[in-house]
């Protein structure tokens, strides 16, 4: 049969100029026909040309700067500590998934690389780079401490990318981008994707890219589509069941929650109940973090529950709801979390559960983000929730009690102690590879572990601080612990 016009106008990946070894490594993995914004990147950036790239997530960015990256460098070898490209990412998730994503083709031409990012070992970084890399994935934060050390050198950077810039800009890793790009190579080329041109991302645009060339697929604030939205009504009191007859669905479902307490407390109670459920955050180690992700795509879990960390790194294929226990800060962080679902032209559904005293303020910032989310009044086991999310009661124990109790944003802090004393509670510090550094990703408090001795020689102590808050409760060691989104300092 003929093809259509329609199909004639879209390019295969060997048209684009991809070699054969990459074009059959895409096949093996079942890719076969570029996205838009690949179809319309790639030539540019074969050609040696700067590109300012924006779509949606989801859309493809990854393959449609990594395809022509690969090709150019094809057969290149990399000095020691010298490399040839750089892809700069605002996460530890996000450089993990560009490498995994990007490394088994690079392999195919000979192409070495690495990643670099906190709480990993530096050491090991050190070693890759000193042997020679060419193709180097990383965070601001651990870069600049390998530039400053002495074990990575940019001036042989010939194509750098910033991947998610608004991510990045939104993150306060402006400063450090900066000084990373005025340590590139001099006229190398800068290819700049990201889902909004805010005026940080555009002082970015026009510092560094030279005359690029723009590629918008639709319009980035316009609603996927694919994807449906609902606000859901529910009582204080039926709050933690709804949750978790709802992550009890069947299909792969990412749960936001604001705290990293939050999270923990959320996961251990659906696991309790018989969900198979494990929590993300920035206070956990980038191994576990690491491990929970992988099982989280393999299946070995079905509900991933996160703060906002995950909404700005995760790209797993096949989520199919995604749900905001507590309803995102703005209209920003709703279309960040809905992100995580209704990827690549796949159905996806974001439901809210709404409090009553949220109503308003939650219907306003769906309005802001353009979203026509119908608000549904629900309660536990009703027709209407099960139509929606395929809510089906968990087989354990019943939850009882909220599940995410409501707290002021600012949490934690310095407990009062006995007489209201205005001592510090005891601390410890995961140091990572060493010294407090700047980390790349995550929140002030991602580096702190209230769960050893005091430092001053008080008695050690676990889990959360028997002192009391009077307006929080229990006081749970962290000054403030809705700041996963904020640039690490430490490691």
């Amino acid at each position: 049969m003929p093809a259509t016009a329609d199909e004639e106008q879209v390019p295969t990946f060997a048209e684009l100029g991809i070699p054969p070894v990459l074009v059959n490594a895409l096949e093996r993995q079942g890719i076969e026909a570029p996205f838009p914004i690949q179809a319309a990147s790639i030539p540019d950036v074969m050609a040696g040309q700067d590109v300012l790239g924006r779509g949606k997530t989801g859309s493809g960015k990854t393959l449609a700067f990594g395809l022509p990256l690969l090709t150019r460098l094809s057969g290149r070898k990399a000095a020691p500590k010298r490399p040839l490209a750089l892809i700069l990412v605002p996460t530890r998730e996000l450089a993990q998934q560009v490498q995994t994503n990007l490394e088994p083709l690079g392999r195919g031409l000979g192409l070495r690389f690495k990643t670099v990012i906190g709480q990993t070992s530096m050491f090991k970084q050190i070693d890759a780079l000193r042997r020679g890399v060419e193709v180097l994935v990383a965070t601001p934060g651990r870069l600049k401490d390998l530039m400053r050390q002495g074990a990575c050198d940019l001036s042989d950077i010939e194509i750098t990318v910033l991947d998610e810039a608004d991510h990045m800009a939104d993150m306060g890793f402006l400063p450090d981008v900066t000084d990373i790009l005025d340590a590139v190579k001099p006229g190398g080329q800068r290819l700049l994707f990201s889902a909004t041109l805010d005026k940080d991302v555009d002082v970015l645009v026009r510092r560094y890219l030279n005359d690029p060339v723009t590629h918008a697929i639709g319009p980035v604030d316009e609603p996927v589509a694919t994807m449906d939205h609902h606000l859901l009504l529910v009582a204080p009191k039926e709050k933690s069941a709804i949750t978790a007859e709802i992550a009890n669905r069947e299909g792969r479902t990412i749960l936001f929650a604001r705290t990293k307490h939050g999270v923990d407390r959320l996961a251990k109670q659906l696991v309790q109940v018989g969900v198979r459920a494990a929590g993300l955050h920035g206070g956990k180690s980038q191994g576990l973090r690491t491990r929970t992700l992988a099982e989280f795509r393999e299946g070995t879990i079905s509900v991933l529950v996160a703060t906002d960390v995950a909404a700005r790194g995760i790209h797993v294929d096949d989520v199919t709801l995604v749900m905001h226990v507590d309803p995102p800060a703005d209209s920003k962080d709703y279309m960040h979390r809905a992100g995580r679902t209704a990827r690549a032209g796949e159905r996806g559904t974001v439901v809210t559960l709404v409090l009553p005293h949220q109503v308003r303020s939650t219907s306003a910032m769906t309005r802001r983000a353009g979203i026509n989310a119908p608000r549904v009044r629900v309660t536990t086991g009703d027709t209407e929730l099960v139509k929606l999310t395929g809510a089906r009661p968990p087989s354990g124990i019943p939850i009882e009690g909220p599940i995410i109790p409501e707290r002021p944003r600012r949490e934690g802090g310095r407990g009062r102690q006995g007489g209201g004393g205005r001592r510090r509670g005891p601390r410890t510090f995961d140091r990572g590879d060493g010294p407090r550094r700047r980390d790349g990703e995550g929140g002030r408090g991602e580096h702190r572990s209230y769960s050893g001795g005091d430092r001053r020689g008080g008695g050690p102590r676990t889990g959360a601080a028997s002192h009391g808050n009077r307006r929080n409760g229990p006081y749970n060691g962290s000054r403030r612990d809705n700041n996963d989104a904020r640039p690490a300092r430490y490691n």
